[in-house]
This record gives structure tokens, C-alpha cells and sequence, in this order.
């Protein structure tokens, strides 16, 4: 949600921006997390067993066929830290796969956005008549995009781009993947792995997904069902959209296959970033109801605006803005959304709350 106009930042303003919206994700501070609890087997082994988890390494290496998943049928009692070994090399594993998911994605996605800026002058010339470089505009974007934060260099935001589809087009995956599709795909991608290189750290990951302790790591059932939950929600929002705005002043001037993408382009985003193609005050108020139940599982930073037309008592000195309504709030009401916001991305820390109400 903005309370400032963005056009209003300068490029090393955006470049900050960009920088926080890049560290506060929710798969990079899971990715620190992994890191840390990397850290605290270490130095359990080092405090309480007077050895270091590489030092343990050292003499389980020349095991034969180590790779192979030996450990299951391994009770040689003289090995006692075979799988306190085999813990730790899985969640290093695991901590530099997210890495590398969480890296390769964004740096194709900027690459993928520089290249149609430069071959599609339309675009390129919205940024050049608002004075917004092209690399801190792809890179600001996707990193917006991919944490969810639906923040972009433009006013409009993606209302001045509903005509290119194919910068639309770049866009959707990275707010699938940095968003609700991630625990599939990054399964998926530990199973790709797992198979080339790892063998034993992967098969280790899948099978103990709730003792590795990786919120993001579903079991297999689990993130079948999320891909069916995802695609259905994306569906039916799509098929609700065609439906009643198909013909609307919203997406007046677009043709068909613009239509289809845009369309595609704001039912994504209804669960995940929140950008937007159109002005969300001028659609149907089944869609508003359809996408309010979609922003209730998500992050996502959906507005209706601030506009004059819409004030119940009329101000002559009233104007109009492209930011959301947020920021006509009171300091005292933005805090309140500030404190919402904060529960929300550390929703992970009291997802056990409420265990000792069970028990009895």
C-alpha cells in the first residue's frame, strides 16, 4: 500500500526501496533462518560434544558408498553421529538451494524485462517520459514482484503497461513463485536435484519434511494439492473476470489476446503482489467481493484509490491521487495498518499458538 505518489522518489530513493523489499521477503528471511539453524547444530556439536560437525565429517567420509542411502540400514553403534551428520548436510543443502532458487529467478526475471524494454519502444518510452531508468525500473519491479510487495516506479502502476503483454507476461510467474507456488516448486526442484547430485541430503529433505523444520518444505501430497488449490482459485477468478468486465471501460482499447493476459495479469496478482491493470474502483463488486477473499490468504496490496469524486462530503480544494486511500488516513490509522502488516509477515512465529488450549 503506498501513502505517497511513486513518481515522487528519485532513483536512489527507488534503489533503498528496492534494497528493503529485496531483504524483507518471506523466502530470503526464511533462507536467514536456515542459515542460523545451520549455525546452532555447529555449536551444539562443538559445546556439547567437544567436536565440530566437519571434524565428525572427516571420519564418516571414507564410508563407502556414502552417497547411497546407507544410513537407513547403518547401526554400527561406533558412529553414533551418522545422522546428526547427515541432518546438518541436508539443511545446508537446503539453505543453498533456496539461494540459488531465490537468486537465479529474480536475475532471469530483471534480464527477461531489460530485453523487452529494449526491443519494445512503447514501453520504453513511458519510462524514458517519466524520467525512470530502465534497469532500476526492471530490477525495482521484480523484486517487488516476486516478494509480493505490488510496489512499481510508475503512478499508475501497471495500468500505463496493459498493452504489453508481454512484459505481463514476465511478471506473472515471478509473483507465482515468490509467492504460494514456491513450496511446489522448490519440492520439485530438490527432486530434479536430488537425483543428479545429493542423493542422500535430498531423499533425507523429502522424507522428513516436519523434522527438518522448513515451513516452505511440503510433503508431497500437500504441495499436489497447493498447485490444484492455486490453479483453481486463478481459474475461477479468470473466468469470473472474463465474464463480467470483458467489455469494460477498464479494458476498453485492448484486443483480445491483451484481454486474455491482462485478465490473467490481475487474477494472479489478486492473491499474490497486487498490481494492477486496471483501476479496481470501476469493476464489478462481485470481482471486489471474489478478490477480497483471494487477499485474505495473501499479501497483496490491492486499492480502490483516492479519488475526489468518491468523498461523501466535497472539498473544493480536493485532489486527485494516484496512491491508495491509506493515505489520507490518520497518522494513528496508518499505524494500525503498519502493526497489521508486521503480524502478518511474522505469522510463522505463532503458528503453534494455541497447542496448550489442545491439550487439554
Amino acid at each position: 500500500m503506498s501513502t505517497v505518489e511513486m513518481e515522487v522518489f528519485s532513483n536512489a530513493q527507488l534503489i533503498v526501496i528496492t534494497i528493503l523489499m529485496f531483504i524483507g521477503g518471506e523466502i530470503f528471511t526464511s533462507m536467514v533462518g536456515l542459515h542460523l539453524k545451520r549455525s546452532k547444530i555447529i555449536t551444539w556439536n562443538t559445546e556439547e560434544k567437544g567436536t565440530s560437525v566437519d571434524q565428525i565429517q572427516l571420519t564418516i567420509e571414507p564410508v563407502p558408498n556414502y552417497k547411497a542411502p546407507w544410513f537407513e540400514t547403518q547401526n554400527d553403534v561406533s558412529s553414533p553421529y551418522c545422522n546428526a551428520i547427515l541432518h546438518y548436510n541436508s539443511i545446508k543443502f537446503l539453505s543453498f538451494v533456496v539461494l540459488a532458487y531465490f537468486l537465479v529467478i529474480q536475475i532471469l526475471g530483471v534480464a527477461s524485462v531489460l530485453v523487452y524494454l529494449a526491443l519494445f519502444s512503447s514501453a520504453k518510452d513511458v519510462l524514458r517520459k517519466k524520467g525512470i531508468k530502465a534497469l532500476t525500473f526492471s530490477v525495482f519491479t521484480i523484486v517487488s514482484t516476486f516478494a509480493s510487495c505490488g510496489f512499481v516506479p510508475t503512478n499508475e502502476n501497471m495500468i500505463v503497461f496493459s498493452k504489453n503483454s508481454g512484459l505481463l507476461w514476465i511478471l506473472i510467474p515471478q509473483g507465482l513463485l515468490g509467492n504460494t507456488l514456491f513450496p511446489s516448486c522448490f519440492r520439485f526442484l530438490i527432486c530434479v536435484l536430488g537425483k543428479k547430485i545429493k542423493k542422500a541430503e535430498a531423499k533425507y529433505l523429502l522424507k522428513n519434511t516436519t523434522k527438518v523444520g522448513y515451513l516452505h518444505l511440503l510433503p508431497s501430497l500437500h504441495s499436489s494439492f497447493l498447485v490444484a488449490t492455486v490453479l483453481g482459485f486463478i481459474l475461477t477468478g479468470f473466468v469470473l473476470f472474463c465474464f463480467l468486465e470483458w467489455n469494460s471501460e477498464g479494458l476498453g482499447g485492448l484486443n483480445t489476446y491483451q484481454k486474455v493476459v491482462g485478465i490473467l495479469f490481475e487474477t494472479v496478482n489478486a492473491r499474490h503482489s497486487g498490481e494492477t491493470i486496471v483501476d479496481l474502483s470501476t469493476i464489478a463488486p462481485a470481482i471486489l467481493v471474489f478478490f477480497v477473499v483471494m487477499i485474505a490468504h495473501g499479501n497483496v496490496g490491492f486499492t480502490t484509490g483516492y479519488s475526489c469524486e468518491r468523498q461523501l462530503r466535497p472539498q473544493a480544494n480536493c485532489t486527485n491521487k494516484w496512491y491508495g486511500f491509506s493515505g489520507k488516513w490518520s497518522d494513528e490509522g496508518k499505524i494500525i495498518l503498519i502493526l497489521v502488516m508486521f503480524s502478518g509477515r511474522l505469522k510463522k512465529f505463532n503458528m503453534n499458538g494455541g497447542k496448550a488450549w489442545k491439550r487439554l
